[in-house]
């Protein structure tokens, strides 16, 4: 199985390590197995206060975690990838940096021949979109469900949707290629966190059967 699959939880701009963990915990309990910390507003001190606390949760309960653009914090803290943007290091420095037992994401944002260049360069996943509105990006550019269709075919490497996903549009994602969905606000600010993962978990599980 792949390990860049089902749901990818991603965590909201929280000042409040110890809420954050709570959040994240009702995550993992509904069944949540990777996870990315990205935190916009956070000092370099936050950063990596939530990040190592982060990631011994992780290794508790059996999930990877991965580091959205500090490639460095990644390594300090022992985490098991990085995800990187158009403004962030490239592959190959990543690559370098992190070694190759770890996992490099990359946003592709709606640009298939970025991910294609990314797997040429070793890349482990791509990441595309926004698919929707997004709360947490809502300036985000806009990527059309075919290049999920697109990106299975041409790109030999995981594919995660990101963007405005919902419960009640992930479902087209999956349909459409995605092998991941990454989850901010729908997942981390649901009323019931663990149900929600749970929801978005079987949406794969109903893919596979």
């Amino acid at each position: 199985m792949k390990l860049i699959n089902g749901l990818y939880a991603v965590t909201p701009d929280l000042a409040d390590t110890a809420l954050l963990l709570t959040r994240t915990r009702a995550a993992l309990a509904g069944g949540t197995r990777l996870l990315q910390y990205r935190n916009k507003t956070a000092g370099e001190h936050l950063r990596r206060e939530q990040a190592s606390a982060l990631r011994k949760l992780c290794q508790r309960r059996g999930a990877a975690l991965i580091i959205n653009d500090h490639v460095e914090l990644a390594c300090e803290i022992g985490a098991d990838g990085a995800h990187i943007g158009v403004d962030d290091m490239s592959v190959a420095a990543a690559r370098a940096r992190l070694g190759r037992g770890k996992l490099i994401g990359v946003s592709c944002y709606n640009d298939l021949q970025r991910a294609l260049s990314a797997a040429s360069q070793g890349a482990d996943y791509v990441a595309f979109g926004s698919f929707f509105a997004s709360p947490s990006k809502p300036g985000a550019l806009r990527a059309p469900l075919s290049i999920l269709r697109a990106a299975q075919q041409q790109v030999a490497l995981p594919v995660v949707a990101i963007g405005g996903i919902t419960l009640d549009n992930a479902g087209e994602l999956v349909h459409a290629g995605a092998d991941a969905v990454a989850v901010i606000s729908a997942l981390f600010t649901a009323p019931d966190i663990e149900v929600a993962a749970r929801k978005f978990c079987r949406l794969f599980q109903v893919k596979t059967t």
